[in-house]
């Protein structure tokens, strides 16, 4: 796609390993189009919040959040066609949001959409809300998530039904799994997405399903999910691994939907084969909503050579944004949107800016200029030039 040529001499100096410098001379954005019509892959925007720096909440217990430029940029994922997913790991869920936090989030963000023709969210149910405990009982695993799905519904949002630590920490089988499940499948009002999330994620969701081997727990989710498939839209599977990910979406019950949660695979997943695709709700769409939206556009008419021309480049950003530990990536998506002039201020919920390396970010930075991502290239080296000088890099 067409680079814009006055940007050819715009450099930075950025650290490599060793403690040197190098020079980068940035290639410049892309031109992206919004989409003129609704895509053919449902597609969902994990999206992240925008924390108030300016509260005077202790950053490290309790989440301050400015709700306006949270509820901005939500509108700018809508705008490019994608359904947000709401208080989910994006949103920093589990790491610095809390369910209270959480619930004040939906609201605003369901009421935002009211007001918004075609515009979508569904919104993360889980157990959070439960204070860690030795003692915990499957009922509390369920009353937990009851309680959360009510609450949602109330709004009238849509379910997304997360994984629970809490769950993984008290469940003795996988029939428990199946029961707790069962339960809350019995009683949504509508048909909710399930989202398997991978223990690269958050390690205390390792072993879910009771298994620790996934093709094992591949088999538990699928027995829950034919026993309640007209109750299930969809399930995300975020485990990093489209072997994984195709097995389980051939073996769907019919009318569930594979919704691809793989962050390293998904341009090849979302087109998927012969025997059928994935749609998608994705953490990296927040950071390459654009370029996502224009290929997803190509693919709707079926021009896969320019879906496939777009989508490239963003891989190789989205794999060393959600590189190990994987569960820090919420900070290059925060990263990606101060770039990109969508908040004022690189501040996280809980600190968490802090929690990738100064080469982590310079290497970003390159990615997504490689990819015609950064929109204002010369405010990005601008803003890259002050996270260089806070780590005492001129």
């Amino acid at each position: 796609m067409d680079r814009h040529p006055e940007i050819a001499s715009l450099k930075i100096d950025l650290p490599v390993a060793g403690g040197k410098l190098e020079t980068y001379r940035l290639k410049g954005p892309k031109s992206f189009m919004k989409p003129a019509k609704p895509f053919t892959r449902a597609a969902y925007a994990a999206a992240h919040v925008v924390a108030d720096p300016r509260s005077a909440k202790e950053p490290w217990l309790d989440a301050a959040i400015d709700w306006e430029a949270t509820l901005a940029y939500r509108r700018h994922l809508w705008s490019w066609g994608f359904g947000v997913a709401e208080a989910m790991d994006t949103a920093q869920r589990g790491m610095g949001l809390d369910w209270g936090t959480s619930l004040s989030l939906i609201e605003k963000s369901v009421k935002e959409a009211g007001g918004i023709p075609g515009a979508q969210v569904a919104s993360g149910a889980g157990t959070d809300h439960l204070m860690s405990n030795p003692g915990l009982k499957l009922d509390n695993v369920i009353d937990a998530y009851e309680h959360q799905c009510e609450a949602i519904e109330k709004l009238g949002g849509r379910i997304i039904l997360m994984a629970s630590r809490a769950l993984a920490a008290c469940a003795k089988s996988p029939d428990d799994y199946g029961k707790v499940y069962d339960r809350i499948l019995w009683q949504v009002k509508e048909p909710v997405i399930i989202h398997w999330l991978g223990e690269m994620f958050d390690p205390a969701l390792a072993g879910y399903w009771g298994k620790d081997d996934h093709y094992e727990a591949m088999e538990v989710c699928l027995d829950v999910l034919a026993r309640n498939s007209s109750r299930v839209d969809g399930i995300k599977i975020s485990l990093l691994d489209k072997d994984k990910e195709i097995a389980m979406r051939r073996r769907l019950p019919k009318g569930v939907r594979m919704y691809t949660g793989d962050d390293f695979n998904f341009a090849e997943l979302i087109e998927g084969d012969r025997e059928g695709y994935s749609d998608a709700l994705l953490g990296i769409f927040d950071s390459i909503a654009p370029a996502a939206s224009q290929a997803l556009s190509y693919l709707s008419s079926n021009e896969k050579a320019k879906y496939n021309e777009i989508l490239e480049p963003t891989v190789p950003l989205s794999r060393h944004i959600f590189k190990a530990p994987t569960r820090f990536y919420k900070t290059g998506v925060v990263f990606m949107a101060w770039l990109n002039g969508h908040q004022d201020h690189f501040v996280m919920v809980g600190g968490q800016q802090s929690a990738r390396p100064i080469l982590h970010f310079a290497e970003l930075f390159r990615l997504a200029d490689a990819a015609g991502l950064l929109m204002d290239p010369a405010r990005a080296c601008a803003r890259m030039k002050q996270l260089l000088a806070l780590h005492g890099i001129s």
